[in-house]
Protein backbone atom coordinates (compact mmCIF):
# COMPACT_ATOMS: atom_id res chain seq x y z
CA UNK A 1 0.00 0.00 0.00
CA UNK A 2 1.67 3.41 -0.81
CA UNK A 3 2.37 5.54 2.11
CA UNK A 4 1.62 9.75 1.79
CA UNK A 5 5.19 11.68 2.31
CA UNK A 6 4.61 14.40 5.23
CA UNK A 7 4.24 17.14 2.89
CA UNK A 8 1.65 15.33 0.97
CA UNK A 9 -0.59 14.72 4.34
CA UNK A 10 0.41 18.52 4.87
CA UNK A 11 -1.16 19.13 1.12
CA UNK A 12 -4.15 16.74 2.18
CA UNK A 13 -5.21 18.42 5.30
CA UNK A 14 -4.74 21.94 3.97
CA UNK A 15 -6.40 21.31 0.33
CA UNK A 16 -9.53 19.85 2.68
CA UNK A 17 -9.56 22.53 4.87
CA UNK A 18 -9.49 24.92 2.23
CA UNK A 19 -12.14 23.13 -0.06
CA UNK A 20 -14.60 22.79 3.25
CA UNK A 21 -14.02 26.60 3.84
CA UNK A 22 -15.02 27.55 0.20
CA UNK A 23 -17.79 25.18 0.70
CA UNK A 24 -19.06 26.54 3.55
CA UNK A 25 -18.53 30.71 2.26
CA UNK A 26 -20.77 29.15 -0.85
CA UNK A 27 -23.52 27.59 1.24
CA UNK A 28 -23.93 29.89 3.46
CA UNK A 29 -26.06 32.74 1.63
CA UNK A 30 -28.43 30.13 0.47
CA UNK A 31 -28.49 29.37 4.21
CA UNK A 32 -29.42 32.48 5.27
CA UNK A 33 -31.71 33.32 2.83
CA UNK A 34 -33.73 30.33 3.90
CA UNK A 35 -33.48 31.13 7.38
CA UNK A 36 -34.52 34.65 7.03
CA UNK A 37 -37.68 33.87 4.73
CA UNK A 38 -38.82 31.89 7.79
CA UNK A 39 -37.90 34.09 10.47
CA UNK A 40 -40.36 36.70 12.13
CA UNK A 41 -39.36 40.53 10.66
CA UNK A 42 -38.21 42.13 12.94
CA UNK A 43 -35.40 39.56 14.00
CA UNK A 44 -34.28 39.94 10.16
CA UNK A 45 -34.36 43.13 10.14
CA UNK A 46 -32.34 43.65 13.71
CA UNK A 47 -29.75 41.01 12.36
CA UNK A 48 -30.79 38.08 15.10
CA UNK A 49 -30.93 35.52 12.17
CA UNK A 50 -27.66 33.81 11.22
CA UNK A 51 -28.22 30.03 10.60
CA UNK A 52 -31.37 29.36 12.54
CA UNK A 53 -34.92 30.63 11.74
CA UNK A 54 -35.28 33.03 14.53
CA UNK A 55 -39.38 33.40 15.49
CA UNK A 56 -40.29 31.00 13.19
CA UNK A 57 -42.76 32.19 10.66
CA UNK A 58 -44.64 31.23 7.13
CA UNK A 59 -46.34 34.87 6.89
CA UNK A 60 -43.35 36.04 4.06
CA UNK A 61 -44.28 32.79 1.57
CA UNK A 62 -48.04 33.56 2.15
CA UNK A 63 -47.59 36.64 1.09
CA UNK A 64 -45.58 35.28 -1.75
CA UNK A 65 -48.28 33.21 -3.26
CA UNK A 66 -51.07 35.22 -2.61
CA UNK A 67 -49.37 37.85 -4.81
CA UNK A 68 -50.84 37.52 -8.44
CA UNK A 69 -48.06 39.14 -10.12
CA UNK A 70 -45.13 36.22 -9.05
CA UNK A 71 -47.49 33.93 -10.62
CA UNK A 72 -47.29 35.86 -13.73
CA UNK A 73 -44.18 35.60 -13.86
CA UNK A 74 -43.29 32.69 -12.86
CA UNK A 75 -45.22 31.56 -15.99
CA UNK A 76 -43.19 33.62 -17.91
CA UNK A 77 -40.45 32.66 -16.54
CA UNK A 78 -41.53 28.76 -17.86
CA UNK A 79 -42.07 29.61 -20.64
CA UNK A 80 -38.69 31.49 -21.72
CA UNK A 81 -36.59 28.11 -20.25
CA UNK A 82 -38.67 25.01 -21.47
CA UNK A 83 -39.14 27.32 -24.74
CA UNK A 84 -35.64 28.52 -25.08
CA UNK A 85 -33.65 25.90 -23.79
CA UNK A 86 -35.13 23.70 -26.62
CA UNK A 87 -34.65 26.42 -29.06
CA UNK A 88 -30.58 26.52 -27.72
CA UNK A 89 -30.28 23.04 -28.30
CA UNK A 90 -31.62 23.08 -31.72
CA UNK A 91 -29.53 25.56 -33.18
CA UNK A 92 -26.67 24.43 -31.08
CA UNK A 93 -26.87 21.14 -33.01
CA UNK A 94 -27.89 22.11 -36.14
CA UNK A 95 -24.06 24.13 -35.73
CA UNK A 96 -22.28 21.98 -33.78
CA UNK A 97 -22.82 18.60 -35.90
CA UNK A 98 -22.00 20.22 -39.35
CA UNK A 99 -18.42 21.51 -37.75
CA UNK A 100 -17.74 18.25 -36.94
CA UNK A 101 -17.54 16.71 -40.40
CA UNK A 102 -13.77 17.15 -41.68
CA UNK A 103 -15.62 17.28 -45.11
CA UNK A 104 -17.82 20.70 -44.59
CA UNK A 105 -16.43 23.21 -47.09
CA UNK A 106 -15.07 26.20 -45.35
CA UNK A 107 -15.11 24.68 -42.25
CA UNK A 108 -11.45 26.13 -40.84
CA UNK A 109 -13.24 30.22 -41.54
CA UNK A 110 -16.36 29.06 -40.21
CA UNK A 111 -14.68 27.71 -36.97
CA UNK A 112 -12.51 31.24 -36.54
CA UNK A 113 -15.65 33.57 -37.33
CA UNK A 114 -17.33 31.76 -34.31
CA UNK A 115 -14.39 32.14 -32.44
CA UNK A 116 -14.31 35.60 -32.73
CA UNK A 117 -17.68 35.86 -32.18
CA UNK A 118 -17.46 34.42 -29.03
CA UNK A 119 -13.92 37.00 -27.67
CA UNK A 120 -15.27 39.88 -28.98
CA UNK A 121 -18.87 41.05 -28.49
CA UNK A 122 -20.70 43.62 -30.64
CA UNK A 123 -21.55 45.60 -27.33
CA UNK A 124 -25.00 46.62 -25.81
CA UNK A 125 -26.45 49.52 -27.95
CA UNK A 126 -25.69 47.88 -31.28
CA UNK A 127 -27.27 44.59 -30.26
CA UNK A 128 -30.62 46.98 -28.67
CA UNK A 129 -30.28 49.14 -31.99
CA UNK A 130 -30.58 45.46 -33.37
CA UNK A 131 -33.35 44.48 -31.66
CA UNK A 132 -35.33 47.50 -32.84
CA UNK A 133 -34.31 47.61 -36.35
CA UNK A 134 -35.82 44.27 -36.71
CA UNK A 135 -38.80 45.00 -34.63
CA UNK A 136 -38.28 42.52 -31.60
CA UNK A 137 -38.57 45.27 -28.61
CA UNK A 138 -41.23 43.63 -26.07
CA UNK A 139 -41.86 40.76 -27.39
CA UNK A 140 -41.24 37.09 -26.53
CA UNK A 141 -39.65 36.47 -29.31
CA UNK A 142 -36.80 38.63 -28.37
CA UNK A 143 -35.57 36.77 -25.27
CA UNK A 144 -36.24 33.19 -27.14
CA UNK A 145 -34.44 33.80 -30.10
CA UNK A 146 -32.24 36.10 -30.11
CA UNK A 147 -30.05 34.78 -27.62
CA UNK A 148 -30.20 31.34 -28.50
CA UNK A 149 -26.65 30.04 -28.96
CA UNK A 150 -23.83 30.36 -27.04
CA UNK A 151 -20.45 29.88 -29.58
CA UNK A 152 -18.53 27.96 -26.34
CA UNK A 153 -20.95 25.67 -26.35
CA UNK A 154 -21.40 24.69 -30.05
CA UNK A 155 -17.46 23.78 -29.56
CA UNK A 156 -18.18 21.65 -26.85
CA UNK A 157 -20.92 19.66 -28.69
CA UNK A 158 -19.02 20.07 -31.52
CA UNK A 159 -16.33 18.13 -29.27
CA UNK A 160 -18.79 15.35 -28.59
CA UNK A 161 -19.91 14.41 -32.20
CA UNK A 162 -16.07 14.47 -33.42
CA UNK A 163 -15.66 11.72 -31.06
CA UNK A 164 -18.40 9.45 -32.62
CA UNK A 165 -16.41 6.62 -35.05
CA UNK A 166 -16.83 7.80 -38.65
CA UNK A 167 -17.30 3.69 -38.97
CA UNK A 168 -20.94 4.37 -37.13
CA UNK A 169 -21.97 6.95 -40.10
CA UNK A 170 -20.40 4.73 -42.74
CA UNK A 171 -22.49 1.98 -41.81
CA UNK A 172 -25.40 3.58 -41.26
CA UNK A 173 -25.24 5.17 -44.61
CA UNK A 174 -24.38 1.65 -46.42
CA UNK A 175 -28.14 0.48 -44.95
CA UNK A 176 -29.65 3.43 -46.43
CA UNK A 177 -29.97 6.06 -43.75
CA UNK A 178 -30.08 9.55 -44.85
CA UNK A 179 -28.22 12.52 -42.88
CA UNK A 180 -31.26 13.35 -40.75
CA UNK A 181 -31.78 9.55 -39.56
CA UNK A 182 -27.91 9.24 -38.98
CA UNK A 183 -28.04 12.66 -36.31
CA UNK A 184 -31.75 11.43 -34.70
CA UNK A 185 -30.98 8.24 -34.38
CA UNK A 186 -27.32 7.73 -33.65
CA UNK A 187 -25.48 11.11 -32.55
CA UNK A 188 -28.44 12.69 -30.29
CA UNK A 189 -28.92 9.39 -28.13
CA UNK A 190 -24.95 8.91 -27.80
CA UNK A 191 -24.73 13.17 -27.22
CA UNK A 192 -27.79 12.54 -24.21
CA UNK A 193 -24.87 13.48 -21.35
CA UNK A 194 -23.43 16.50 -23.54
CA UNK A 195 -27.03 17.59 -24.06
CA UNK A 196 -28.13 17.04 -19.67
CA UNK A 197 -25.06 19.46 -19.52
CA UNK A 198 -25.51 21.95 -22.15
CA UNK A 199 -29.66 21.99 -21.41
CA UNK A 200 -28.39 22.62 -17.38
CA UNK A 201 -26.36 25.50 -18.73
CA UNK A 202 -28.92 26.43 -20.99
CA UNK A 203 -31.73 26.26 -18.62
CA UNK A 204 -30.21 28.29 -15.76
CA UNK A 205 -28.95 31.35 -17.88
CA UNK A 206 -32.23 31.53 -18.85
CA UNK A 207 -33.84 31.17 -15.61
CA UNK A 208 -31.36 33.62 -14.31
CA UNK A 209 -31.77 35.70 -16.77
CA UNK A 210 -32.82 39.54 -16.71
CA UNK A 211 -30.64 41.78 -18.10
CA UNK A 212 -31.96 41.80 -21.77
CA UNK A 213 -36.00 40.92 -20.19
CA UNK A 214 -35.26 44.49 -18.61
CA UNK A 215 -33.80 45.95 -21.58
CA UNK A 216 -36.35 45.28 -23.88
CA UNK A 217 -39.61 43.71 -22.36
CA UNK A 218 -41.84 46.71 -21.71
CA UNK A 219 -45.10 44.51 -20.65
CA UNK A 220 -45.86 44.00 -17.22
CA UNK A 221 -47.26 40.81 -18.37
CA UNK A 222 -44.44 39.74 -20.39
CA UNK A 223 -41.64 40.05 -17.30
CA UNK A 224 -39.76 37.02 -16.02
CA UNK A 225 -39.60 36.46 -12.37
CA UNK A 226 -35.76 37.20 -11.97
CA UNK A 227 -36.68 41.58 -13.40
CA UNK A 228 -39.44 41.26 -10.19
CA UNK A 229 -37.25 40.21 -8.00
CA UNK A 230 -34.93 43.04 -9.42
CA UNK A 231 -37.84 45.62 -8.46
CA UNK A 232 -37.79 43.51 -4.71
CA UNK A 233 -34.13 43.63 -4.04
CA UNK A 234 -33.18 47.29 -5.72
CA UNK A 235 -36.42 49.09 -6.41
CA UNK A 236 -38.37 47.56 -3.14
CA UNK A 237 -41.63 48.52 -5.38
CA UNK A 238 -43.26 44.77 -5.57
CA UNK A 239 -42.46 44.04 -2.22
CA UNK A 240 -44.12 47.21 -0.96
CA UNK A 241 -47.53 46.32 -3.20
CA UNK A 242 -47.70 42.74 -1.14
CA UNK A 243 -47.61 44.10 1.68
CA UNK A 244 -50.79 46.29 3.25
CA UNK A 245 -49.94 48.95 5.98
CA UNK A 246 -50.79 46.11 8.75
CA UNK A 247 -48.85 43.24 7.55
CA UNK A 248 -45.67 45.62 8.08
CA UNK A 249 -44.29 44.57 11.80
CA UNK A 250 -42.88 41.60 13.94
CA UNK A 251 -44.12 39.39 11.65
CA UNK A 252 -43.46 40.18 8.18
CA UNK A 253 -41.21 42.83 6.61
CA UNK A 254 -40.48 43.59 2.93
CA UNK A 255 -37.11 41.55 3.59
CA UNK A 256 -38.53 38.67 4.36
CA UNK A 257 -41.01 38.90 1.66
CA UNK A 258 -37.82 39.56 -0.78
CA UNK A 259 -35.90 36.15 0.97
CA UNK A 260 -39.17 34.21 0.42
CA UNK A 261 -39.24 35.33 -3.10
CA UNK A 262 -35.64 34.00 -3.88
CA UNK A 263 -36.50 30.66 -2.16
CA UNK A 264 -38.97 30.40 -4.75
CA UNK A 265 -37.37 31.26 -7.43
CA UNK A 266 -34.28 29.07 -6.94
CA UNK A 267 -36.72 26.26 -5.78
CA UNK A 268 -37.19 24.46 -9.40
CA UNK A 269 -33.12 24.57 -10.52
CA UNK A 270 -33.11 23.09 -6.84
CA UNK A 271 -35.22 20.15 -7.54
CA UNK A 272 -34.14 19.34 -11.01
CA UNK A 273 -30.33 19.40 -10.05
CA UNK A 274 -29.73 16.61 -8.12
CA UNK A 275 -31.46 14.37 -10.54
CA UNK A 276 -29.18 15.35 -13.82
CA UNK A 277 -25.92 15.73 -11.63
CA UNK A 278 -24.29 12.64 -13.29
CA UNK A 279 -25.33 13.82 -17.27
CA UNK A 280 -23.77 17.29 -16.42
CA UNK A 281 -20.42 15.69 -14.84
CA UNK A 282 -20.42 13.43 -17.71
CA UNK A 283 -20.89 15.97 -20.06
CA UNK A 284 -18.89 18.25 -18.89
CA UNK A 285 -15.63 15.90 -18.47
CA UNK A 286 -15.92 14.86 -22.30
CA UNK A 287 -16.48 18.45 -23.72
CA UNK A 288 -13.20 19.12 -21.67
CA UNK A 289 -10.83 16.14 -22.31
CA UNK A 290 -11.98 15.93 -26.07
CA UNK A 291 -11.40 19.51 -27.48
Amino acid sequence: MYKLSSGEKVFNVFNYVFLALLALATLYPFVYVFASSLSAGDAVTQGKVWVWPVGFNLEAYVKVIHYDGIWIAYANTLFYTIVGTAVDLMFTTMGAYPLSKKRLLGRKPINLFITFAMLFGPGLIPVYLNYRNLGLIDTRLALIIGFAVNTFYVFILRSFFSSIPDEMEEAAKIDGASGAQILIRIYLPLAKSAFAALGLFYAVGKWNGYFWAMILLRDEDKLPLQVLLNKLIVQMKASEQMLSIEDVGASVTPETVIYATIMVAALPIIIIYPFIQKYFVQGVMIGSVKG
